[in-house]
């Protein structure tokens, strides 16, 4: 069973491979001329963000974690439970 897993892995790697190196003669330098400029550019454009906005996505992810904390433990005090009375 694990042949076949392994077998797979590699054909899969080996497609992977060949399509990167397709992709990879297929670009021009124009092409990654162009791509580099534009990654520059969306760079900088991200630099000029109000301090007023970092702060509240930073609060807002603050606050998704404490609630997906929340939700995770009654997940898994429920599985606790179900788990017991199963095995009485």
């Amino acid at each position: 069973m694990f042949n076949k897993v392994i077998n797979a892995a590699k054909r899969c790697y080996e497609v992977t491979k060949q399509k990167t190196v397709d992709l990879w003669n297929r670009i021009s330098g124009k092409q990654i001329a162009v791509g580099s400029g534009l990654m520059l550019v969306a760079g900088s454009s991200h630099a000029a963000v109000d301090a007023a906005i970092t702060t509240a996505i930073t609060t807002a992810g603050t606050d998704v974690g404490t609630v997906g904390g929340a939700v995770f433990a009654v997940l898994v005090a429920a599985a606790a439970f179900k788990w017991l009375r199963r095995a009485l």
